[in-house]
Formats: structure tokens, sequence, C-alpha cells
């Protein structure tokens, strides 16, 4: 060609060649391709499929990890976890709905009560996710600044958040819901076409949340900046939690595990027909799933899921229209930043002083990371109604009356360890789990210091294990003191919730160091990541294995209490013994871990 001849233009792509595409050279190429002079003539409107192939190609990167020799084994260690996690519910439901299926008259009925109960827990989660996800997804992601200035259709833009949002909000539900839908549909004998039905009600059920979720954020953030509207979600957490509270109290569950209370088995068996929540989806899909598994499909359910979902995008997607850039101008708005606090901070260095400057520096800078984030510290009011919740409940636990026996008093209490096991993992998924990733890019700064990685990792450790544990050994105690327990009973929960915390919480940092997320742009979003799933798998399992060991020695103990005998030495060694062993090893083995990956990290 001619000197001082151009030709056509060219992309980048063409002129280095073959390369691998990141999210934001995809992001990137969106813009370049809708504002190429070339396509001038044309009306330009990027597809749904590639607005959505940054952030495909940005998770295929992230998971592939191609530059780690320990790529394989990681994915099969975490591929086994996932199978004996569905195993374990799939065992554990299995069981329960057999004996559900034996049982004449009011088995069935059984059965679709506790499905529908599940529904209306998930329904919650989904809900109150779709919420803080979509704000970060449709106002804050970092995509957004060249994705609005470009000539995207509103439309396009909208399917395209919103998708992305529900995936983030979503995945952890929907991998918990097939060992689910799997256990009704062996049991129930579903047929082939039950897989189809399960989908065809669970998408729906998807969107629902999805839709509602970002059409509060839209109408939040035209109502206030959306620095602010953090904190108006803490609000929305509030008042969802009491929603919760409200729901669970209106459907006394107190009341199927006493049905001696009710006149006759007719009114028991009204009861368990009495519809849950007949306005919820969760009520839809039970009766979906419920009447399929008998042969006689409810259509009208179906009809309902799908008809409310499409009225959720739709009422979504005009309110996007109207609301969505004057939204999206607001949320540039800085936020106000809080510079004073010289009383706390006094008072931490007062009672830090002991522990020397380097400890008494690092918890101040975990203290303060944590609170400028609103993110992080406004989750404290969803802990708090997860433990009004949950201690509420213990309260109204049938343990009085007929047939109730003082071993069945003492045993439950012991049980109950295992729900407050993963009360503490989902606390620790919150809070513990992304320490190491919201350092984010200022890690270069600790790590080019002559601050010792050991330091940072135990002041993180400390920091979020100390007041797990003031609030496992507060549960307990509580619970327990509500329930009555014996001294025994007592000092096994105490000994238990312990060791359980310190297991949990050095779980948590070690796999949020193992797994991290240097580049997210919500901490909300890290316990939802793939790493998230893997704790909460490996947390379930920590509890469920010291439940086991525990139990028999806990067994021989309150069976010869009962009958007058003396319980074996050896059982309770063992046992008790192999329980902490369990926790130890889950206490040091991830930090050992985490501590080698962060000295060979290199930024």
């Amino acid at each position: 060609m001619p000197e001082g001849v151009s030709g056509p233009r060219r992309t980048s792509a063409e002129v280095t060649g073959p390369r691998r595409t990141t999210g934001r050279q995809a992001v990137i190429e969106i813009v370049e391709s809708a504002t190429d002079p070339a396509q001038r003539g044309k009306r330009p409107n990027p597809s749904y499929r590639h607005l959505l192939r940054p952030k495909v190609l940005t998770a295929v990167s992230r998971a592939s990890k191609t530059g780690e020799r320990s790529h394989g084994w990681r994915w099969t260690v975490v591929a086994a976890i996932g199978l004996l996690f569905w195993s374990f519910v799939l065992f554990v439901l299995t069981r329960v709905l057999t004996v559900f299926r034996n049982t004449p008259e009011i088995g069935a009925l059984l059965a679709g009560k506790v499905l529908g109960l599940v529904f209306i827990s998930f329904f919650m989660i989904l809900l109150l996710s779709n919420i803080i996800t979509a704000l970060s997804t449709f106002f804050l992601a970092k995509d957004l600044e060249l994705l609005v200035s470009a000539p995207v259709n509103w439309l396009t833009l909208y399917a395209a958040k919103l998708t992305e949002s529900m995936l983030h909000s979503s995945w952890m539900i929907a991998l918990m819901a097939v060992p689910i839908f799997a256990a009704y549909g062996w049991v129930y004998q579903g047929g082939l076409m039950f897989p189809f039905i399960a989908v065809a009600t669970f998408i729906p059920f998807l969107i629902i949340p999805a839709g509602a979720g970002a059409a509060i954020v839209i109408v939040l953030v035209n109502a206030f900046p959306a620095r602010r509207t953090k904190d108006i979600l803490s609000i929305v957490a509030v008042l969802t939690g009491a929603g919760v509270v409200l729901l669970i109290r209106l459907l006394r569950p107190e009341k199927f595990a006493r049905p001696e209370g009710l006149q006759s088995l007719v009114d028991f068996i009204a009861l368990l027909r009495t519809p849950t929540a007949p306005y919820l989806p969760s009520e839809w899909v039970q009766r979906v799933i419920m009447s399929s598994l008998e042969g006689n499909t409810d259509w009208l359910a179906l009809y309902l899921l799908w008809t409310t979902a499409g009225a959720a995008l739709v009422m979504g997607s005009l309110l996007h229209q109207k609301l969505y850039t004057a939204g999206f101008t607001k949320a540039q708005e800085s936020t106000q930043r809080w510079v004073r606090g010289r009383i706390v901070r006094r008072a931490g260095h007062f009672i830090l002083k002991p522990f020397g400057i380097l400890r008494r520096e690092l918890v101040m800078k975990e203290v303060r990371v944590f609170f400028r984030d609103t993110t992080q510290w406004s989750q404290l009011i969803l802990l708090a109604v997860l433990v009004i919740v949950y201690v509420f409940n213990v309260k109204f636990l049938p343990l009085s009356g007929a047939g109730i026996t003082t071993f069945l008093v003492n045993t439950i209490p012991f049980l109950n360890l295992g729900l407050a096991g993963f009360v503490l993992a989902s606390i620790a998924a919150r809070f513990i789990f992304p320490a190491v990733s919201v350092e984010g890019r200022t890690l270069w700064l600790l790590k080019s210091s002559p601050l010792p990685m050991r330091a940072l990792l135990w002041s993180k450790f400390w920091i979020g294990t100390l007041p797990l544990l003031i609030l496992a050994v507060g549960i307990v105690g509580v619970t327990d003191a509500m329930l009555q327990v014996t001294q025994f009973i007592f000092a096994v929960s105490i000994f238990t919730i312990v060791f359980l915390t310190f297991a949990i919480a050095g779980l948590a940092l070690g796999l949020g160091a193992v797994f991290p997320q240097y580049d997210t742009e919500n901490a909300a979003q890290i316990p939802t990541s793939f790493g998230g799933l893997v704790f909460m798998m490996l947390s379930a399992g920590l509890v469920g294995g010291v439940v086991l060991l525990e139990a028999r020695p806990v067994y021989g103990y309150l069976t010869a209490e009962a009958f007058g005998g003396v319980p074996n030495p050896a059982d309770m060694y063992v046992g008790f013994g192999l329980a902490a062993l369990l926790c130890l090893l889950c206490t040091f083995v991830p930090l050992n871990v985490a501590l080698r990956r962060l000295e060979r990290l290199e930024l």
C-alpha cells in the first residue's frame, strides 16, 4: 500500500493476532464496535449475548487459573466435596421423606409442608440477596461507565444486568435445590417428566425476586444517592428480618410438633392442608411439585409462577426505562466520609496497648476497614435478626407435656449444637471469609512493607474469632438456660461450641485466602462466590462430624443416668478427643495453607 494512504481500520485483535480476551477488553470491544466509523450509517445495537460476553470471559479466566500447577487437583477436591455434600443432603432427605411416604393419610401433606417451608426460606434469602447485588450490578459496577456511555439499547442493558444480578444471587440456592428436588423425585417416583417440571417451576421462582430486587433498587437510588443507598439497605434488612420473624410466628411451627392439642385427626389433617403462604411463589412451587408427584399437576400454580415472573420483568423494565438514567447520574455523587471517632480510637489504643504497636495497629486497621464499608457493617443487622429468630424459636420447642422424658429434654439441646454450628458458619461466611479479599489492590502495600504475613493473617483471625466466640457462647448459654439442661450437657455444649468456633473461623479465613476475589465490586458478593460455597460445604461436614463423634459418649452418659448405670470412660475420651482433634486440624491446617499462599503471592 502506498505511503500516506491509510487502509481500512483494523481492530486490536487483527493487529496483535490471537490473544486471550479478558472481561474488560471485551467491554472495550463493545464500545469500539458501537462507535466504529464504518458503522455510523447503521444503528448500533449490541446484542444481549454481546453484553454478557465480558462477564463470561472473566468467570472462565478466573476459574481456569492457567498459571497455577494446583489447578487440577483443586478442582478435583472441590468436586469431591460437592458430591459428598449433595450425597449427604440427599441421604438425609430421602430417609425423612421415606418415613413420610410410609405414613398413611398425612405423609404427603407433611412432605408438602416441609417443601413449602424450605422454599419460603429460599424466597426470603433470594429477595434480600438480589436487592444487595442489584445495587452494585446496576449502579456501582466498574463496566457501567463504558456501557452507559455507549449506544446500547436500554432493554438489552436491563436484561444483561438483570441476568448478571440473578446469577450472582441465585446460584448457591440453585445448587441447594438440586438434591432437594432429587430426593422428592426419587422417593415419590416422579418419573421421567419430573426433572422438566422441576426446572420449569424453579426458573420463574428465581426470576420473581430478581425482578423485584432490581425494581426496588432503582426506586431507592432515585430517592437517595447510591452511595447512601447502602445505608438504606440496612433498613430493608431490618424490615425483611422483621417479616421473617412475623411469618414464622404466624406459621406457629410448634403446633405441628404437638398434634395432641387438636381435637381429632381430622383437625390435624385440615391444619396440614392449610396453605403456608398462599400468595407467595414458594406456595406455588410446593403445589406444582407435590401435585406432579401425585400424578395430577397443578397447572394453575405453574401459570401463576410464570405470569408473576413475566409481570416482575415488565414492571422492572418499565421502571428501568423511566428512572435508570437519572438514578445512574445520582449514583456518581460522592459519598460522605466520617473522619471523627477519636473516642473509639483512644479506647482501642488503651485496650490494645499491652499487645504492642504492630498488633494494635493491625487490629485497629481491621476495625476501620470493616466499618468504612457499609455493605459489611450493615450485615450486623442481618446477624441480629438471624440470632433473634434462632433463639426465639428455641424457646417454643415443645419440651414439656406427656411423653417428654428427661432423656429427650437433654438430647435435643445436644442436637441443637448442630444448628448453632450452622448459624456460626453463615456468620463466618459473611464476616471472616471476605477478610483477605477486602484488602483488594492495597495488599501490595502490605506485602512491600516489612510486615510479616503471619502477623497480618493472625490479626484477621483474632479480630474475627473473638466476637464470634462471644456470640457463640452467648447463644449456647442462653438456649441451654431456656431448655433447663443438666450440668453435663451444659459443659458439653460450651466445650463443643468453643472448639467449633475456632475451627469454623480457621476454615473461613483459610479458604478466603485460597479463593480470593481482590477485584470484587461488592464485598457482599464474596460469600456467594465459588469459594464461599466450598466453605459452607466443609463447615456443614465439620459440624456434622463433630456431632456424630460426640453422639456416642453423650448417648451413653444419658442412658446411664436414666437407668442408674455407669458411663464408659473410654467412649468419653475417644469421642470428645477425636472431636477436639478434628476441630484443631480444621483450625490450623487452613491457616497454614493461607499463610503459604499469601507469602507466595505476587502482585
